[in-house]
């Protein structure tokens, strides 16, 4: 721990001009920013927690909005993956928790208009989501278990436009970039009176940089708000998804990597590694204000239909081309219900969660991608969470203030095996777990805030951890449980002039640690590990030189290692104490420049480093980090009339064209844990919205 304060403190003392605010684009006071990610809408400046902020201006400004790296660089803390897969979506991590996953996101609560997009089980999908949209995110990092459950990293909260400036907009908005790559977005928002309403379909495709990684994505949703009464606001939500290609070109080993890097594992094409999925999600929420008081009520309903050939080789009789096709039907319903209170100085809120997860799985044998009809497993899925959570903030003396939580939750698994060739493995299991949250923030004059806080988390295995067992037999894995973290931090947040900054370390012990034991063919197989503990820290800060140009910088500390790990394969034992683990580079830093040319004219330069990782639990594979590192250009010209605007951009990424490894393939079989990233692309697009007159 003194080597990660030494680094904090001295990365605040020798580089005050390069550390983060929360809205980059802007100064703003710290006490005026309210956020709700903490299911009590507060001021940024009384809060206790890490928590950044993010406007439209950073989420869109001048990028192509295709992945969540564009948009979270610089929020210090995260770390993400850029696969340059859609079959397997990026790797997202928070102070180190999701790194485990080889795809998907994991560990981390997702919400989009405070719907979750995270399944009982802990798994999270971002199909319906489409960030071109997203106008406002809110992240939370580290323990978020006594507000959201089944959350060890912390909460992403992402909202969409709905309310349009003007009483009706129209926009339109083209891209065409390097490797054959189009979006294209319409959207259409009005208000009349009560109700206003936002309508978008876009659609993206791209052949990818590597071989057999071509993409085709197409999004449709409808936003609608009906304020019916100065305190009651009702959200009807529609998002529909259609994703009909994501071939998957696997990992490389570090052979092919260096002949040659936009080659794809020969498995994948030969078995033809790809996914098609659709999803619907629907959705119906109200909110109420009174004086003093809050409630609000949520349902909604996400049903999904997935057809995913990998190269994962069935039961012998095995061939080049036969593989194992992967069908999943799935439905979701769930309910929220949660209020607030003012009691005096203090504040007390509540509320109830319940989700239930329905999922057919059908495995097949494949060739060449195809599934030929031979049933290799069958069965039906069912997850159910129930979790209620009591959140007291309350003053304690002078400007200290305790934030204290506890929260209950219960996660039912049952299977319902209907292949019964090799046994019935019916079954079920409940994993159960209270999750608690205590912190002081000291709120003082001139915008600082200084906050400590301890918390512990739970995560459960996802259905498909559970349902990836190394025979290949069906039920679910009954020698793997849940995980559980003890979380502590330190914080510091403050505006100097025009500095805004935030610093945090922290540490994190998780018994019972969930890792990626082994991957073949676009399958991982999971198990318990011992223990890890988790040590870091966090730098972030925007310096405003003048009106329009601004300085930004994120730095991110991440010490990851096994304090208990005995790794058996067969009659080997390997004791992995001390060892880091896999998929997490130790450093990453960004620097950034925002600068208005004139009136029109505006300009990003970013600037990202990278340490090395591992690609193993064992240690044994090395990925380069990135050198000198990777430089992003960004221009975009702005030119509105009383009745419009268009605005073109031109996106330039790696700039110099160096070669690097985006994101890694955790304990990929036989050495193939490298995602490569494409060298220089060039993207060019325009948007032109069009409006009426107030």
């Amino acid at each position: 721990m003194v080597r990660t304060v030494w680094y904090a403190a001295s990365g605040l003392l020798l580089f005050p001009a390069l550390a983060a605010a929360q809205v980059p684009d802007s100064v703003r006071v710290l006490g005026e920013i309210r956020v709700s990610v903490t299911r009590n809408p507060e001021t940024l400046g009384h809060l206790g927690a890490s928590v950044t902020v993010l406007d439209s201006a950073a989420i869109r400004r001048s990028r192509l909005s295709t992945g969540l790296d564009e948009a979270l660089a610089f929020v210090p803390g995260v770390v993400t993956g850029n696969r340059n897969n859609y079959s397997v979506d990026q790797r997202l991590t928070i102070r180190g928790f999701g790194a485990r996953a080889n795809f998907g996101v994991r560990g981390i609560k997702v919400l989009l208009d405070g719907i979750p997009q995270t399944l009982p089980d802990g798994q999270s999908t971002l199909t319906n989501l489409d960030l071109g949209l997203v106008e406002r995110i809110e992240l939370l990092r580290g323990s978020a278990s006594a507000l959201y459950g089944n959350a060890s990293g912390g909460v992403l909260s992402l909202w969409t436009r709905v309310v349009p400036g003007f009483p009706w907009q129209l926009e339109a908005r083209s891209e065409v970039g390097s490797f054959g790559t189009t979006k294209g977005q319409l959207v259409a928002a009005a208000r009349s009176g009560p109700v206003a309403a936002t309508a978008a379909i876009s659609r993206f495709a791209t052949d990818g940089f590597r071989q057999h990684s071509a993409t085709e994505q197409r999004r449709g949703s409808l936003a609608a708000n009906w304020f019916a009464g100065p305190s009651t606001v009702i959200a009807l939500r529609i998002a529909v998804a259609d994703d009909p290609r994501a071939e998957n070109p696997g990992a490389l080993t570090a052979t092919e990597l260096g002949v040659r890097r936009d080659s794809a594992a020969g498995s994948n094409i030969l078995r033809g590694a790809d996914k098609a999925a659709t999803q619907n999600q629907f959705s119906l929420s109200a909110r109420r204000t009174g004086r003093g008081w809050q409630a609000d009520i949520a349902g909604w309903l996400v049903t999904r239909s997935l057809d995913n050939p990998l190269a994962a080789p069935p039961p012998a009789p095995v061939t080049a081309t036969s593989g194992t096709w992967v069908g999943i039907e799935r439905r979701v319903v769930g309910a929220r219900a949660s209020g607030s209170i003012a009691l005096a100085r203090a504040s007390l809120t509540g509320g109830i969660d319940v989700q239930s997860l329905r999922d057919d799985r059908e495995n097949q044998r494949s060739i060449s991608g195809e599934p030929t009809g031979t049933l290799l497993l069958s069965q039906r899925e069912r997850v159910s969470e129930t979790g209620g959570f009591l959140q007291l903030v309350a003053p304690v003396a002078g400007p200290l203030r305790l934030r204290t939580g506890v929260r209950y939750d219960a996660t039912h698994f049952r299977v319902a095996d209907a292949f019964l060739a090799d046994g019935d493995a019916s079954g079920e299991r409940t994993m159960r777990s209270w999750s608690g949250h205590v912190g002081l923030t000291a709120a003082l004059q001139n915008d600082v805030t200084l906050w400590g806080s301890v918390g512990t988390a739970f995560e459960t295995p996802t259905t498909t951890e559970l349902a990836n067992r190394p025979a290949g037999d069906g039920g679910f894995n009954p020698a793997l449980g849940p995980q559980r973290s003890l979380s502590g931090e330190l914080g510091v947040r403050a505006a100097v002039g025009q500095l805004h900054f935030e610093l945090a370390l922290f540490q994190t012990t998780t018994r019972d640690a969930i890792v990626a034991w082994r991957e073949a063919g676009g399958r991982s197989y999971y198990r318990n590990a011992g223990r890890t503990r988790t040590r870091g820290g966090e730098l972030a800060a925007t310096w405003n030189l003048r009106s329009g140009l601004a300085l930004l910088a994120s730095w991110t500390h991440t010490d990851a290692r096994f304090t208990d790990y005995r790794a058996q394969d067969g009659a080997t034992i390997d004791t992995l104490d001390g060892r880091h683990l896999a998929g997490l580079p130790v450093d990453v830093a960004r620097l950034g420049l925002r600068g208005d040319v004139g009136r029109h004219v505006r300009i990003d330069l970013d600037h990202a480093l990278t340490s090395s990782q591992f690609g193993d639990d064992r240690n044994t594979i090395r990925v380069a980090g990135w050198g000198a590192g990777i430089t992003s250009v960004r221009a975009a010209w702005r030119g509105a009339r009383a009745a419009g605007s268009l605005e073109p951009f031109v996106v330039i990424t790696n700039l110099f064209d160096r070669e690097y490894v985006g994101s890694v393939n955790l304990n990929g079989a036989g050495g193939r844990v490298f995602e490569p990233a494409p060298g220089r692309t060039i993207a060019v697009g325009a948007t032109l919205g069009v409006h009426g007159q107030n």
